[in-house]
């Protein structure tokens, strides 16, 4: 009997799993893939992301496998700076082949406890008042007390549980890949400032060392499931620009699609659903991977508080309700970025009108913090502004505060001292510092780094500590 059986090793699947394991939650992670895929894309954490990885000690693990990169460029690939002075620690693109970060990943949660096993798959699910029945595609019954489906865009758990998965399939596919080319920097120019008049998804970009990001339109749309290869790649660019500019020695090579959809619900019942078997969405600005992250580490305290027994009666539900809106906000972005690489003279009019207003701080500093996340706030009724989002890393008498949130608790980070996290002590940390550089007198922290109270009131505070971690008999 597992307490959580995770479908789906990816990224999501293993952040939750870990998550999981910070409160000794049983959990079984079933990766239907028994080897890595053979290519790897590099996928980009953005800042929320990193900061979250920060807050569990795993940064500094991922950090030396990456590459980072400026926080710039994101919304639609206009080429803008990033706004000065971001309210991060973290204010860079880490890029790191997606293989990579898997493995760290998965290691980070087996060394908490989790059991992994590949070559697995769901086949079906019943589930009653009790737990899931889980079968396996080789028959084998599994028992469970929740089951999370975090197994990708054609989600099994999503299809059998008959949650709707409404939006719009794909129209246009376009191939993206790492490669050298065999041709100078100047000819590059050339051929694609011709060529980039009426085709906006077609670009060669050099990273160094003679590699080169190449974007090109797919023929048609094909089939995902098969990489493809580099004489695609080659044909497509003869297409598009007249020459294959002599790519070779691939690092990685993909494709993807602009179907944007995102299921009616989270839950039912004993079984959820967190990343792509919730939300697909184009990849530009590079959201999808930190969007199922992010999903993760909402869930997993509050999993973990259900199967604990001290949840709060509507604190599972809470995931869809914070989380469905910052995916629906996703997917319009990306229907809005996607519009803007279109060829068609209205989009490229709209096009440049943004790349102008983007001059303009404010715009380029929204755009930038909706990209990376940090500007996500969650609705936990009226208060002020910093009520609900997310805290950064601050300098504090014992250390640094993302330091302090390594196990997964809540935080009292109390500037009055006169303030106590009393019976709640065993799920709430306490920290009374005068020095925290904070605009308010006392903030409580969710385990996900998120502001769930401000004041310095202790009966208000007892309100808001029951709210979120529950009552004590």
């Amino acid at each position: 009997m597992y307490d959580v059986i995770i479908a789906g090793g990816g990224p999501t699947g293993a952040v939750l799993a870990a998550e999981l394991r910070l409160h000794d939650v049983r959990v079984l992670v079933l990766e239907k893939e028994t080897e890595p895929v053979p290519f790897s894309r590099i996928v980009g954490l953005h800042i929320r992301s990193l900061e979250l990885m920060d807050m569990r000690g795993l940064l500094e693990r991922i950090l030396p496998h990456g590459r980072r990169r400026p926080a710039a460029g994101f919304f639609a690939a206009i080429n803008k700076p990033a706004p000065a002075g971001l309210d991060s620690a973290h204010a860079y693109l880490l890029g790191i082949p997606q293989r990579v970060l898997v493995r760290l990943l998965e290691e980070h949660a087996i060394e908490r406890g989790a059991q992994v096993r590949h070559g697995c798959a769901v086949a079906g699910f019943v589930q009653d008042d009790e737990g899931v029945t889980v079968e396996l595609d080789d028959g084998e019954r599994l028992r469970s007390r929740y089951l999370v489906g975090c197994d990708g865009a054609r989600s099994t758990v999503r299809k059998l549980l008959g949650v709707g998965f409404p939006g719009e399939p794909a129209r246009n596919e376009t191939l993206m890949g790492e490669m050298e080319v065999g041709v100078s920097q100047e000819e590059i120019a050339a051929r694609v400032a011709q060529a980039g008049g009426t085709r906006s998804r077609f670009w060669l970009r050099p990273f160094g060392e003679g590699v080169y990001s190449v974007v090109v339109p797919a023929e048609g749309v094909g089939d995902r499931g098969r990489p493809p290869t580099l004489e695609d790649f080659r044909r497509r660019l003869r297409a598009v620009a007249g020459t294959d500019f002599g790519v070779h020695s691939p690092r990685w090579m993909s494709r993807f699609g602009d179907a944007t959809r995102l299921a009616e619900r989270y839950r039912a019942g004993r079984v959820l659903l967190a990343g792509d078997a919730a939300h697909i969405h184009p990849p530009i600005g590079g959201q999808g991977l930190n969007l199922g992250v992010q999903d993760a580490f909402n869930l997993g305290w509050k999993l973990a508080a259900q199967v604990r027994g001290w949840a709060p009666e509507a604190l599972l539900d809470t995931y869809e309700a914070e989380r469905r809106p910052v995916a629906a906000d996703v997917l319009d972005n990306t229907r809005a970025q996607t519009e803007l690489t279109s060829a068609e003279p209205g989009p490229q009019a709209v096009r440049r009108l943004l790349t102008e207003l983007m001059d303009f701080d404010v715009v380029n500093r929204h755009l930038t913090e909706k990209i990376t996340a940090i500007g996500v706030r969650y609705d936990f009724g009226d208060g002020p502004d910093l009520l609900g989002r997310r805290l950064r890393d601050i300098e504090l008498r014992r250390g640094s505060l993302y330091g302090l949130l390594h196990r997964g608790r809540g935080l009292l980070l109390d500037r009055t001292g006169r303030l106590t996290a009393g019976v709640w002590s065993d799920r709430v940390d306490h920290l009374a510092d005068p020095s925290a550089a904070l605009d308010v007198p006392c903030v409580l922290l969710r385990p996900d780094g998120h502001v769930a109270w401000i004041g310095d009131d202790q009966r208000d505070l007892d309100v808001h500590l029951a709210r979120w971690f529950g009552q004590h008999q």
